[in-house]
């Protein structure tokens, strides 16, 4: 085994360590047992090595950003020399608590780089879920039982936006880790929700029983045919909810949307003539948004497009999402021959691994490719030609 590395550790020589591509510590010449971990990611922290019931284990003091070298040395001898079994104010002011750590280190390296709209949920977790349960408990205290607990609560009545917080949580408990506070992240082994897939898309009946119902609710008013027609663009574009409400005049160009910001950054909706006809009935306003607030002409409607639930109702698919007419467009787009690269880039994913996901084929579909697959086969297995 390698020798350890001992320096006289001091403040200014601490500052000047260079992280290297894997995990190292230097370790203290005067103090035994006290060293300083450098992480690739250029986080450092003390440590220091106790003997504990005849075992030797490593323990963490925390940050070097929260104390000098000297310090250290004072926590490692009162540590090593049994002065106290439990780590001293000082020490446990090292680690922060999860709410101060929220709004300080997390904060500023993390919350700017957030869309606004995913900003906005970032907040909506933190304030109504993980500040109440983690706030006021140290860094280090938070386990995995009490994240289990308080994840299997959530759950019962929300169990999507309880996969979104714990996705929030292990991020920010890993930014803990970066820092030097934490040695392992407590979410390590918490299973997230099972997501319920969609196995079933819109039949062509199911499809013109909902174009009946909207048309028959667009002659109830203004209102009602504003959201009406919303909703018949998510059908006919496969854009998300938020994009349409949300939609300026200035980001409607002939026939394409050009999405000033969408989930993944801007992108060119191309536009098929149906669609274009609900963009040109659209009244002209003052305001920018194509779908105004009726009582705010300044402010698009509102996100709650309240009309689907008793639109679905009508037209018998109460179990169907608003957000599955996203799954509907994709699918109907495969089963007519449209590539999968193609779909991902009308639907705005990152990748087309996203957009299997919202793909789904009917068993005639399946049965119909086998048939063609096996005759291909048969005519090459004959030596016939293609």
């Amino acid at each position: 085994m390698a020798a350890r590395k001992r320096i006289r550790l001091t403040d200014a020589g601490i500052a000047r360590l260079r992280p290297g591509t894997r995990e190292f510590t230097v370790w203290d010449s005067r103090v035994p047992g006290l060293g300083v971990r450098v992480r690739p990611n250029g986080g450092r922290s003390y440590v220091v090595i106790r003997t504990v019931e005849g075992r030797t284990r490593r323990f963490s003091l925390g940050p070097v950003a929260s104390m000098g070298v000297d310090e250290a040395r004072h926590e490692c001898l009162v540590r090593n020399t049994g002065a106290a079994d439990t780590a001293p104010k000082e020490a446990a002011r090292a680690i922060p608590l999860f709410s101060d750590f929220v709004a300080s280190e997390w904060h500023s390296a993390h919350m700017d780089r957030f869309k606004p709209s995913t900003r906005k949920g970032r907040r909506s977790a933190l304030t109504t879920q993980l500040l109440p349960a983690f706030g006021a408990t140290r860094l280090d205290r938070i386990t995995r039982a009490g994240i289990e607990r308080w994840f299997e609560r959530y759950s019962l009545t929300a169990p999507g936006g309880a996969n979104s917080a714990l996705d929030l949580l292990r991020q920010i408990l890993n930014f803990g880790i970066a820092c030097g506070h934490l040695e392992t992240n407590a979410t390590r082994g918490v299973t997230k929700n099972r997501r319920t897939p969609m196995t079933r898309f819109l039949s062509r009946e199911e499809i013109r029983r909902l174009q009946d119902a909207l048309d028959g609710a667009s002659r109830c008013g203004p209102s009602q045919r504003q959201q009406a027609d919303m909703i018949r663009l998510l059908m006919l574009t496969g854009c998300r909810k938020g994009e349409i409400v949300n939609l300026r005049w200035t980001e409607v160009e002939g026939d394409a949307l050009a999405l000033a910001d969408s989930k993944t950054g801007p992108r060119k909706v191309h536009l098929n003539p149906q669609a274009c006809a609900v963009l040109d009935r659209q009244p002209r306003g003052k305001g920018p948004w194509v779908f105004p607030s009726p009582r705010w002409p300044d402010r698009p409607c509102s996100n709650n497009i309240y009309l689907w639930s008793a639109i679905r109702q009508e037209a018998g698919i109460g179990d169907v999402r608003l957000h599955d007419l996203r799954h509907n467009f994709a699918s109907h787009a495969v089963m007519r021959g449209v590539p999968v690269p193609v779909v991902s880039r009308l639907l705005g994913h990152s990748s087309a691994k996203m957009t299997l996901r919202y793909v789904h084929l009917d068993d005639r579909n399946v049965r119909e490719a086998a048939e063609r697959i096996g005759e291909a086969m048969a005519r090459l297995m004959a030596g016939e030609s293609d």
